[in-house]
C-alpha cells in the first residue's frame, strides 16, 4: 500500500500583536514516525514531513552507507501504519550480505541496537573524501544560492518551520530542492533525489537552510559535493570533518556576507567557474 498524507494541517491559534489579540487560523507542518526496515527489521525511526518517501529511503541509504549505488536497492514499498510510515527496503544479495553483517557486529550483547564503542565508531566513521573535485564558484554564486533556494520552498512558505536542503549548480541554479521539519532528513531526501536523476554530486554545492553538523558533512560528502553553503553557523567538529573531507564549507550566509571556514580557495574571485 503506497501512503499519501497531508504535508500541512489547518489549526486554531490566539494570534497577540501590538494591536491586539485576534483569534485566526494558521497552518502549520505534519511530523510523524518514518520507520527505515530492511529485510523485514526496523532499522530506524525518524519524525519526518510526510512526503517524498522514496527520496527519503534511497537518500538515507546512501548516506548512511548502507548501500553504495542505487542498483543495490531491489525495491522499496511504502506503508501506511495509520500511527506512522513504514518504509520496507529490500536489498540485492550482496548489499544485504554487508548489511546484515553491520548490523550484527552493531547490535549489542544485551540487544541495544547501537551501543557501546562500536556506535561511536559508527557515528565517527570516516568521511568520503571529495578533496579531487575542481569545482570553484564565486561571491555571487554563493549568495544566490542561498537566496534561490529560499524561492523553492513550498513548504516553507505556507508554514514558517520546516528546513530545506538544494543542489545549486553554476549557470543553472537550484536544479534539485526538497524540504522536512529535521534538516538531516531533508538532505537525506535531496540525496536520494539526485541518485534517481541521475545527477553528479561533485557537479555542484549542496545548500541548507539550518546550522551544520557533522551529520550535514558527513552526509554532503557522500552525495559527493566538495561545497557545503549554509545560512546558520557550523560546529567545530563539522569544521574539522569538512577540513579533513577537503570540503568548503560556507557558513553564515547573510545577504551579500558570508564566512569561509575551509578550503578558501575554491571560492575565487574574477575566475571562470569550471567541473573536473
Amino acid at each position: 500500500m503506497s501512503a499519501r498524507r497531508k504535508a500541512t494541517t489547518q489549526v486554531s491559534r490566539l494570534a497577540r500583536r501590538a494591536v491586539g489579540t485576534t483569534a485566526t487560523d494558521r497552518m502549520v507542518p505534519e511530523e510523524t514516525p518514518v520507520a527505515f526496515s530492511f529485510a523485514g527489521t526496523t532499522h530506524a525511526v525518524m519524525m519526518a514531513s510526510p512526503a517524498d518517501f522514496e527520496d527519503f529511503a534511497l537518500g538515507f541509504s546512501l548516506t548512511e552507507g548502507i548501500i553504495s549505488l542505487q542498483d543495490e536497492i531491489e525495491a522499496i514499498e511504502v506503508e501506511d501504519h495509520g500511527a506512522g510510515i513504514d518504509i520496507q527496503i529490500r536489498l540485492k544479495d550482496t548489499a544485504n550480505t554487508r548489511f546484515e553483517a553491520r548490523r550484527r557486529r552493531l547490535a549489542g550483547p544485551v540487544g541495544c541496537g547501537l551501543c557501546g564503542i562500536e556506535s561511536i565508531e559508527e557515528a565517527m566513521r570516516s568521511v568520503d573524501a571529495v578533496g579531487a573535485s575542481k569545482l570553484t564558484l564565486d561571491a555571487d554564486d554563493i549568495v544566490a544560492s542561498v537566496k534561490l533556494l529560499s524561492k523553492v520552498q513550498p513548504l516553507h512558505t505556507e508554514t514558517g518551520a520546516v528546513h530545506a536542503a538544494g543542489f545549486y549548480v553554476p549557470d543553472k541554479g537550484i536544479v534539485m530542492a526538497r524540504e522536512d521539519v529535521g534538516r538531516h532528513n531533508a538532505l537525506d531526501k535531496l540525496a536520494g533525489a539526485l541518485a534517481k536523476a541521475g545527477i553528479d554530486g561533485a557537479s555542484g554545492a549542496v545548500v541548507v537552510t539550518s546550522r551544520v553538523s557533522v551529520e550535514m558533512v558527513q552526509k554532503t560528502a557522500s552525495i559527493g559535493s566538495a561545497f557545503i553553503i549554509a545560512v546558520s553557523a557550523p560546529t567545530a567538529l563539522a569544521i574539522r570533518t569538512a577540513q579533513e573531507a577537503g570540503m568548503t564549507l560556507v557558513a553564515l550566509v547573510r545577504g551579500d556576507d558570508f564566512d569561509i571556514f575551509t578550503h578558501s580557495d575554491r571560492v575565487v574571485y574574477g575566475v571562470a567557474k569550471h567541473v573536473a
